[in-house]
């Protein structure tokens, strides 16, 4: 199952028989304050910087997401992917809540863009998936419905196939459906992450699907953040996480993404991430 996704000049393909796709995470005024303000102000360097700074850390897509409240989403996420494009042509991530927004996106937009998202909630099932299909992209589905976010591994891939059905009946491929399981915060119930693991292995095995999580979500409100968001990814990635959306900044996301597909032998003679590691470290003369 491959996901292909595109702007004007970069492909990036997603597959479990490939290297870890990273999403970068870091436009998102979300817990992001000077974010936040920059795009209430109509200031939007900031994004600019954050994209060349995730693409020179490693992403291979970014995830634009410009929901502040009281702005014109809209007009504000348009001209963020405008200005995005100015200093990197790697493919984005749309993400919105609102479908307006995400048309406008979608529309500026020039490629085959990962929208994010969709879930199974019959009225964002019946926005956001015609807008999909309209726009040729590919899309998130969160495995969360009307009733919330189910606890249970087998609710979660219940969730995940009707997404795929409903996708399906209005014309948009199975491969252009990634799956999100959902890391909830393990702070607040110690089984939560064993769930997830079960969620992207029944995803994985029973429809084949690509995967993403927000990975950080798994670690809110404890220390060593950096370290278990590490761990979570790698044991992740063995059961069925292709494209994990994560703030490539940090090294030691960055590390557990390349050690990860050095141990599942997606990294032939070590070559990328000895290559990594020399740029990052250079040796001193």
């Amino acid at each position: 199952m491959e996901t292909i996704i595109r702007s004007a000049t970069q492909t990036v393909v997603i597959s479990r028989d490939r290297p870890l796709v990273i999403i970068g995470e870091r436009i998102n005024p979300t817990g992001r304050k000077k974010l936040a303000a920059a795009l209430e102000q109509g200031n939007l360097k900031l994004i600019q910087e954050e994209a060349s700074k995730q693409v020179k850390e490693g992403a291979h897509v970014l995830d634009i997401n410009v929901g502040v409240p009281g702005i014109d989403e809209a007009r504000v996420l348009k001209e963020a992917i405008q200005v995005v494009r100015q200093v990197t042509q790697v493919p984005l991530c749309i993400d919105s809540a609102l479908p307006k927004a995400l048309e406008a996106g979608l529309a500026a937009y020039e490629g085959k863009a990962l929208v994010n998202s969709v879930n199974g909630e019959e009225r964002k099932l019946k926005e956001v998936l015609p807008l999909v299909k309209q726009y040729g992209a590919a899309v998130i589905g969160l495995t969360m419905d009307d009733a919330g976010i189910p606890t249970k591994a087998e609710r979660r891939l219940q969730i995940a196939e009707a997404i795929l059905n409903a996708a399906q009946k209005v014309g948009i491929p199975a491969e252009d459906l990634v799956i999100d399981p959902l890391a909830m915060t393990i702070s607040t119930d110690h089984k939560t992450a064993m769930e997830t693991f079960k969620s992207l292995r029944l995803i994985r095995d029973k429809l084949g699907l690509n995967q993403t999580l927000g990975v950080s979500n798994i670690s809110f409100g404890l220390p060593e953040r950096h370290p278990i968001n590490g761990a979570f990814l790698a044991l992740a990635a063995m059961n069925g996480l292709t494209c994990p959306i994560v703030d490539p900044t940090i090294w030691e996301m960055r590390r557990a993404a390349l050690i990860t597909d050095l141990l599942l032998g997606k990294d032939e003679y070590c070559m990328n991430l000895i290559s990594v590691f020399r740029e990052k470290f250079p040796s001193p003369r």
